[in-house]
């Protein structure tokens, strides 16, 4: 791998995060600064480095601030996991740095409302007699990123017979290689089969787009497109907030912990316990209303203080 190589691929890290994580201008920026310094100090480059090169370049942030040091060695963990995913190299030279402490960022949320404004726009579109190709197929994407939790990734790479109208659950390639089982809702199977009729029998893909399918870049603007259009800021959507919804919306309705990882495809329920920030109110009630001195009344305990005294 030459220079040109690292930062080809840095670039297409970039519009990865851009596309399924929806990274802020800033933070992309950072981002590239970063590696482009990063593959400039390794004698072998980003792609080639190993374990003991990144040590050593880790070594050389001693002085930096805290926080700068952390976004590079967040910059440099994320940019590997996407070069295993993409199956550019077999195994993460970063595994073997040590993990700075920090708290995780809080994901972004979106509300019940905020979700049902989306659908309900869509569902207009395609009541109509001839509706558009176009929005059938964004309904049915938002259904499996919403519905389904899928990442942007395995939503827009998925073939062209990944949904079954018989069968009320898809497997699914995702990170690592690993497949796991995915639920469908009848409503996305019978949304499925709308589009269908949009898509060539020969298509290898179920979503698409000249020789290849669509690109994440393209689902990320139409979600964007779409959340302007019914008055929702559009820089507080994008494909992967739509996968925080159906994790958040889920665990708020009860979803257990364990469930919720293995529905996301999370190899560490670490990852998953990141959600559990929405549902303290929940939490709250729970203590409230089911534990043992919840049955107890505060003024018949103070009565009956009284009484003893």
């Amino acid at each position: 791998m030459t220079r040109a190589d690292d930062r080809a691929l840095i670039d297409r890290f970039l519009e990865m995060m851009m596309a399924e994580r929806g990274a802020a201008r800033n933070t992309l920026l950072a981002y590239r600064t970063d590696l482009n310094q990063a593959a400039d100090a390794l004698p072998q480059g980003l792609v080639a480095a190993d374990g003991g090169a990144l040590q050593g370049l880790v070594a050389q942030w001693q002085d930096l601030a805290a926080s700068s040091a952390m976004r590079k060695m967040s910059a440099l963990r994320h940019f590997y996991r996407f070069l295993v995913e993409e199956r550019m190299i077999a195994h993460d030279p970063s595994e073997i740095l040590a993990r700075p402490c920090g708290r995780r960022p809080l994901p972004k949320i979106l509300s019940h409302d905020d979700v049902g404004r989306l659908f309900a726009e869509l569902d207009a579109r395609i009541a109509a007699d001839h509706p558009a190709m176009a929005d059938v197929r964004l309904l049915l994407m938002l259904e499996l990123l919403y519905g389904s939790g899928l990442r942007a990734t395995e939503l827009v790479s998925l073939p062209r017979n990944a949904i079954a109208p018989d069968r009320p659950f898809m497997i699914i390639r995702g990170k690592g290689g690993k497949d796991r089982l995915v639920p469908l809702s009848d409503r996305a199977r019978l949304i499925a089969g709308r589009w269908a009729d949009f898509v060539s029998d020969d298509a290898l893909w179920l979503f698409p787009s000249g020789k290849s399918h669509i690109s994440r870049i393209r689902l990320y603007q139409m979600v964007k497109q779409l959340a302007a259009a019914v008055g929702i800021d559009p820089q507080r959507i994008s494909p992967h907030v739509l996968r925080h919804a159906f994790a958040t919306h889920l665990l708020e309705g009860g979803a257990d912990l364990r469930a919720l990882q293995t529905l996301l495809g999370h190899a560490d329920i670490a990852t998953t316990e990141i959600y559990t920030h929405v549902d303290s109110k929940r939490l709250v009630d729970l203590v409230n209303k089911r534990h043992p001195l919840a049955r107890h009344s505060l003024k018949r305990d103070v009565d009956e203080g009284a009484r003893d005294a």
